[in-house]
């Protein structure tokens, strides 16, 4: 199969790009290096630098390219940065993507596997979180990414499309062998922050909220793998049919606190990481965490990574060994 990956540098998109060459399958990937970097694109695949916004460009790889389906990843995804900047958001995450669909629709090709999110259900009244749950969104990024199913649900009906929304939940470790994870400026994810207090790049760790109705006090999140991430892309890629719309909530099914977190960076990396409780921040539900069900019964995904001190000491020894991410300067420090 040859698939055209956007957003394919970045941080789950690099991993699923590696998937897909491991599969067998031939890759281009499509990036404007914004967030994402070249060095963590594999280099079985073809890097094409471009906007996703440059109509042209798609048609021009697209149209005649032999492509048998999409993997979209390239979208924003800093949840405070879209309540500042909601237009932003919607250009790129929205317009931008649609026009992804337009391009494909004149390229006839069929098969697209969409980056959609856990934050598309809002705060949900209840845990685990099934796929037939209210979607309602409570900031720009949830709703750009609703928005795009949206538009892709209409898109099966008008012309044919057919589509997986994976709808995952914390992306999280890193690559085993530790040769590509999570780079990203400015780091918003808690367990690269984590880690960056144990590289002594940061002076410790906030918890934003410890009374929330959780067995510690602090929120409950779904950490699931990268690589875990990586492999349920590829299944639906690979079982996706014309003229059908398909989602799937992509995660482990159970809840790790942000407790738990710090108490397992203190273990894998041998370093106190001082912590300071602070107060909740406006949005946190007390718990997110998914019913995986649906994908593990309809695509026999199921993840690997279960135990969150493994998924950390992954993570670790990507950033450990790049303490400055992909950068000339982490290269040289690698050992």
């Amino acid at each position: 199969m040859k698939v055209f990956v956007t957003g394919g540098a970045g941080y789950v998109g690099s991993h699923a790009v590696r998937a897909l060459c491991d599969a067998g399958h031939d890759v281009v990937v499509l990036d404007n290096l914004s967030k994402g970097h070249e060095q963590a694109v594999d280099g079985r695949a073809r890097l094409v630098v471009g906007e996703l916004a440059d109509v042209e460009l798609l048609d021009r790889e697209l149209i005649g390219g032999g492509f048998d389906g999409v993997m979209h990843f390239a979208a924003l995804a800093d949840v405070n940065e879209s309540v500042r900047c909601p237009g932003l958001y919607y250009e790129n995450n929205v317009v931008n993507s649609v026009r992804l669909l337009a391009a494909m629709e004149r390229a006839e090709i069929t098969r697209l596997v969409f980056s959609s999110t856990c934050a598309t259900y809002g705060e949900p009244e209840a845990c685990p979180i099934t796929e037939d749950m209210r979607q309602q969104p409570i900031n720009p990024y949830g709703r750009t990414k609703l928005a795009m199913e949206w538009a892709m649900r209409d898109a099966v009906d008008a012309w044919g499309l057919g589509a997986t929304a994976l709808r995952y939940f914390n992306a999280s470790g890193a690559a085993a062998d530790g040769s590509i994870g999570e780079d990203h400026t400015p780091e918003t994810h808690l367990i690269p922050i984590v880690l960056q207090v144990a590289l002594e790049q940061r002076d410790g760790v906030k918890i934003f909220g410890t009374d929330y109705p959780t067995p510690d006090g602090t929120c409950v999140r779904d950490y699931i793998h990268v690589d875990d991430l990586a492999s349920a892309h590829v299944l639906a890629i690979e079982s996706q049919k014309p003229s059908t719309f398909r989602s799937y909530n992509v995660g482990t099914g159970r809840g790790t606190s942000v407790r738990e977190i710090i108490e397992a960076a203190r273990t894998v990396t041998g370093h106190p990481i001082p912590a300071e409780e602070a107060p909740r921040r406006a949005g946190d539900p007390p718990k997110l965490f998914a019913d995986p069900t649906k994908i593990q019964s309809e695509l026999g995904w199921s993840p690997v990574h279960m135990d969150i001190e493994s998924t950390v000491a992954a993570a670790w020894r990507w950033h450990s060994a790049h303490p400055h991410g992909f950068s000339p300067a982490s290269q040289e420090a690698a050992p």
